[in-house]
């Protein structure tokens, strides 16, 4: 069980860098348009993919860390 915790933790940083990478691509679009620019497309889509994928990875890490092991037998 605590392989499980430790492989949950591990995800739970994973969550956390995607997540600064998410926020990395809104400054950038946000810069853009503060200086009268139109966002690039790309960055916008690049934000929802990282944002899917953490999401996945947050959803990995509670399966592991608790989730799954109370729904098994002795």
């Amino acid at each position: 069980m605590a392989d499980l915790d430790e492989l949950a933790g591990r995800l739970d940083g994973l969550a956390e860098e995607l997540a600064d990478a998410a926020l990395d691509r809104l400054r950038q679009i946000a810069e853009s348009v503060g200086a009268g620019e139109e966002p690039d497309p790309g960055l916008a889509a690049e934000e929802r993919r990282i944002t899917r994928a953490r999401r996945a990875v947050e959803k990995a890490s509670a399966l592991l860390g608790g989730g799954m092991g109370s729904e098994e037998g002795p």
